[in-house]
């Protein structure tokens, strides 16, 4: 490309255009599918039409393919051996508010901490500040550490119906206290969601920012910060507009979650996705996140998920890759005849 700048500029706009329009049909019909998977079958898309088929690193596009299973079965993993710690260290005991309250620090520690570590290893060599591997893990655990702390207060604010002593159901006000957990694992998620989805969107876009500043094709593109809000924008609103159909999908569809059993599901995701965007494999959010939520369904057994909303979901899963590629090629040759 570096002799034809400007069929970068197509193709990337057709990528973004072809990723957009395929999420929004599938965020109009609740369908959780992945944006990563999105915009690289567009990006596919484009390359085979407008440079060939030779020039797709295909090896490459097999890996991510793989990581369609990979990354559900990591995340469902991981979600099925906290849920069960859950279930044995709290719900299943003789005082599971007594446990809860006793727990929590551990498993609120555990979330901050991945999140932590690894932003303190990968994130923060991009603004200028490589820390010695003592230096990230005392950082990683002095955060984790407020953040229990302040996770505690919350959860001694918090009005219980019954008190460790008192006989009756102690079952809601476990699920209180796993409510402050999910503020914890909610926003290890949104960050994870950050550092891997949102990153797949500006990707292209900080490509076509480069190419019209400078009229070239460079190897290594800086991605404005502007771009950055943008694309922190744009998430946003997209969960305001279109968000409460997915959420309804995920959140109540594959299987009921609790506080409790969404904590384990938001965290399994949550140091998946952010393990792997450590090492550079774009896999998907969306996935580990279904994973997960199979794996604490599967915990509580094979009837609590919903087998018919689940084929569906895998079947939106194999269709976004080439839905994504067919758009690209659609909006490569309409731009191309639109703009010369």
């Amino acid at each position: 490309l570096a002799d034809n700048p400007d069929l970068l500029v197509f193709g990337m706009l057709a990528a973004l255009a072809a990723a957009g329009t395929w999420l929004m049909i599938a965020s109009y019909f609740g369908w959780p599918v992945s944006t990563t998977h999105s915009i690289i079958g567009a990006i596919v898309g484009f390359a085979v039409v407008g440079l060939g088929f030779e020039v797709v690193r295909w090896d490459r596009v097999g890996t991510i393919a793989l990581s369609w299973v990979v990354s559900p079965m990591v995340g469902g993993m991981i979600a099925f051996a906290l849920f069960r710690s859950v279930q044995l260290l709290i719900l299943d005991t003789v005082d599971p508010l007594k446990n809860a309250k006793r727990w929590a620090p551990l498993y609120i520690f555990l979330t901050a901490f991945v999140t932590a570590l690894v932003t303190m290893f990968k994130g923060l060599k991009h603004v200028g500040l490589d820390l010695t591997t003592a230096q990230a893990y005392g950082l990683a655990v002095l955060i984790s550490v407020v953040v229990v702390v302040l996770g505690m207060l919350a959860i001694r604010r918090l009005r219980f119906e019954y008190t460790e002593d008192e006989e009756g159901s102690h079952f809601g006000d476990v699920e209180k206290v796993f409510s402050v957990l999910m503020v914890v694992t909610g926003c290890a998620m949104a960050f994870a969601l950050g550092s891997n989805d949102v990153a797949n969107s500006v990707g292209p876009l900080a490509a076509v920012v480069d190419v019209v500043q400078t009229g070239a094709v460079s190897a290594e593109t800086v991605v404005p910060v502007w771009v950055l809000l943008l694309g922190g924008v744009g998430i946003v609103f997209g969960l305001f507009t279109y968000g409460h159909k997915v959420i309804a999908t995920v959140g109540t569809g594959i299987t009921q979650l609790t506080p409790s059993r969404g904590y384990a599901a938001t965290a399994a995701a949550a140091t998946t996705v952010v393990l792997a965007s450590g090492t550079g494999l774009p896999i998907s959010t969306t996935h580990t996140l279904v994973g997960a939520i199979l794996g604490v369904g599967l915990a509580r057994g094979i009837a609590a998920i919903n087998l018919g909303l689940v084929r569906m979901i895998f079947l939106s899963w194999i269709v976004t890759l080439p839905a994504g590629a067919i758009l690209a090629v659609a909006f490569f040759y309409i731009l191309r005849s639109i703009l010369g």
